[in-house]
């Protein structure tokens, strides 16, 4: 054993058995792209003109990215809402108060209305005395295994917490809403504290620290309170990072990770492994991975392009990233285009005012002028290198990754961040596809593997 409590014996080992096992699926299994066309399959439930086909009903969240006119759909200005209400309009309406808008944004999602003071007040109480682990958990299941994906880990401790509850397959709404607002409670520690472990077990810091939330700080500000070492931030610090868990805590039932939550709930299965599956399915980088390559592409551009003032030194280094020719040669431009928005992306509208304010605070006004620069200029150099008429905007994953970076949050955290958002939403849909479904979902699937004769062993 070594000294992180893990078996000598290297598991991650490819084989050459092994490869010659992937080789066979390589070329075995290759269904030929044509007969998706053949057979009008819709891949990744998406239409020849990239809609997302209709696979159920919702309350909780409308995407508008279109709109009639004249008959004809045309690409309009985004907009999100949330049980109706306009995500920007709810926004101002915090920020005008001067209050923190997470948990009552929690609030609007699971429960449909806005609440409130005195329903407010009672839901954060709810929230904080939900904030805390079972004894021992810490070090029994966080400490004992780091892992290097937060989002691993995260998920790990998410299945580990069924042991502890003594109640955990009991599908009743007020059963599964008590497990969801635990689960919206315990994010943050499970995410920093996972951090923690990882930071001193893995990396090689000197120092582990744990300090147990505060009830009477909000969601944003416990999360700076935890992972600092001091536990200090500014105001405009939490409220920023109050305010981009409001633009992610909800984007529709057709995005990975929601989908995933209504069809592994749709089975009957307990709500542990409902979230555990739509963690696992954010984690992919197609999903919840943007604003790190975002960050890492800036890095990029700050490297080499002498001038960051230089509108055409800025346009010619953003068509070699199209080309291929630098940063990871992907040929994308990261944080610029989304599968709905054109026109615009409303979480990145709202998140830009805010953005500018904190790189004032920290003195980086420079890299938020190549954040605006490279944000004009991208569409028109996207347009003009591939032929593209359909706009593309920045999304929140241009901005999220610089306001994360200027809060001084560890990349690891990146997408557990968004997870302790989105849990809100997920939470909601859970319960919605709960209260209103009757039927696994089960969508059909065409062989097209053709019929063959069995081969004794012998005449193989």
């Amino acid at each position: 054993m070594n000294l992180n409590g893990k078996n000598d014996k290297d598991y991650s080992e490819i084989t050459p058995i092994i490869r010659e096992y992937a080789d066979l699926c390589i070329n075995d299994c290759k269904i030929k792209p044509e007969l998706y066309v053949e057979h009008k399959v819709n891949r990744g439930l998406r239409d020849l003109n990239g809609n997302g086909v209709l696979t159920g009903l919702t309350e909780i969240s409308e995407i508008v990215s279109k709109k009639k006119v004249n008959g004809e759909t045309v690409p309009c200005p985004g907009k999100l809402y949330y049980r109706g209400y306009d995500v920007e309009n709810l926004v101002a309406g915090f920020v005008r108060d001067n209050r923190f808008g997470f948990e009552e944004t929690i609030y609007l999602l699971l429960f449909g209305e806005l609440p409130n003071k005195s329903q407010l007040d009672t839901f954060k109480s709810t929230l904080a005395g939900y904030r805390s682990l079972p004894e021992s958990f810490v070090r029994d299941i966080i400490m004992k295994a780091p892992s290097t994906d937060m989002m691993n880990s995260l998920a790990r401790s998410v299945l580990t917490l069924y042991s502890y509850d003594n109640n955990p397959d009991d599908i009743s709404v007020a059963n599964v809403l008590r497990q969801c607002l635990q689960l919206i409670a315990m994010f943050p520690l499970l995410a920093v504290y996972g951090y923690h472990s990882y930071s001193y077990y893995i990396k090689g810091n000197s120092s582990f620290f744990i300090h147990e939330p505060d009830p009477k700080l909000s969601t944003a500000e416990n999360i700076l309170h935890m992972l600092r070492i001091d536990s200090k931030y500014t105001p405009l610090e939490a409220k920023i990072l109050d305010l981009a868990l409001v633009l992610h805590a909800e984007h529709g039932g057709g995005n990975n990770s929601t989908f995933t939550t209504h069809v592994v709930s749709s089975s009957g299965t307990d709500t542990y492994s409902a979230i555990a599956a739509a963690l696992g399915s954010l984690k992919g980088p197609k999903h919840g991975g943007a604003n790190i390559k975002v960050c890492a592409m800036f890095d990029n551009i700050k490297e080499n392009v002498k001038d960051w003032e230089d509108e055409d030194e800025v346009a010619e280094y953003l068509k070699k990233i199209l080309h291929k020719e630098v940063f990871d040669r992907a040929g994308l431009i990261y944080g610029i285009g989304h599968a709905v928005y054109s026109v615009s992306d409303p979480r990145a509208t709202v998140f830009r005012s805010f953005v500018k304010s904190l790189s004032e605070e920290k003195g980086l006004d420079k890299e938020y002028k190549l954040y605006s620069l490279v944000e004009s200029v991208a569409p028109r150099v996207i347009a003009d290198e591939r032929k593209m008429y359909k706009g593309v905007s920045a999304n929140i994953d241009f901005y999220s990754g610089f306001v994360y970076d200027m809060l001084g949050l560890p990349h690891e955290l990146y997408t557990p961040i968004f997870a302790i958002a989105r849990i809100a939403g997920w939470s909601a849909h859970r319960i919605e596809e709960i209260v209103n479904s009757g039927k696994i979902i089960r969508p059909a699937y065409m062989n097209v593997q053709p019929r063959r004769e069995y081969i004794p062993i012998n005449e193989r």
